[in-house]
């Protein structure tokens, strides 16, 4: 089994393409899911984050109020470290049991979509492939301005925040052009899926598995024969 990036840039139409993939039966780990999972209540990183940040990020259930932790993150770059160290192992070790999980399940590829995925550099060394899902600036900003009731300003503001997917399109090994209509992503994705399907990077592991599972079920079979006998 391989891993598989997948990233993209603020409505590129990275959702559109994460529900293709899940349509097509695909192993997707999502790493925003796992992100609020692991801050749920109780957790070991929520019981930390209100330990250095207080109770007044708590919503009445109790769950963290993202909105405010992200105002005091966003205007102290230590506060984001700090806040990094805690819940990045944890979603971490989160991702790996699901890693896990469908590796035992038997599926040929496992896709993390991770929206900081080109950002976060070191992550990309742990994929087999990347892909991103692009889209061209002028439709990346109509999508946004559409999709949320920004004006211009604010929209390109919020796109400028991030790293321009025109850069991260040198560093992915796919790509997923959203700039068009439905039918022509569902049609990348459909080609992209078939690739994954059909390579091989997966086999050596496969062989090395079938044959300790067959080892062993040949011990079993004998030492139940030697007892029976």
């Amino acid at each position: 089994m391989f891993l598989v990036g997948l990233s993209g840039g603020i409505a590129s139409g990275k959702s559109t393409v994460v529900a293709v993939l899940r349509e097509l039966g695909c192993a997707v780990i999502d790493a925003d899911v796992i992100a609020r999972l692991v801050v749920q209540p109780h957790s070991k990183a929520h019981q930390q984050i209100l330990q250095h940040f207080g109770t007044e990020i708590l919503l009445e259930n109790g769950e963290i109020n993202r909105e405010a932790l992200g105002s005091i993150i966003f205007s102290q770059p230590e506060k984001r470290r700090l806040l990094n160290s805690i819940t990045h192992p944890e979603i971490l070790k989160e991702m790996l049991k699901q890693i896990l999980k469908y590796f035992v399940l038997g599926y040929r590829y496992v896709i993390l979509d991770i929206p900081l995925l080109f950002e976060t550099r070191g992550l990309t060394r742990l994929m087999k492939y990347t892909v991103l899902v692009y889209c061209d600036p002028p439709t990346q900003l109509a999508r946004l301005m559409k999709r949320s009731g920004l004006g211009v300003a604010e929209a390109e503001a919020r796109i400028s925040s991030q790293l321009p997917l025109e850069e991260k399109r040198r560093w992915a090994t796919h790509v997923i052009d959203n700039s068009g209509d439905w039918e022509s992503t569902r049609r990348q994705v459909l080609q992209l899926h078939t690739r994954l399907e059909d390579s091989l990077d997966f086999l050596w592991a496969r062989l090395v598995v079938g044959t300790a599972v067959a080892g062993l079920g040949g011990l079993v079979f004998l030492l139940i024969r030697h007892f029976i006998s």
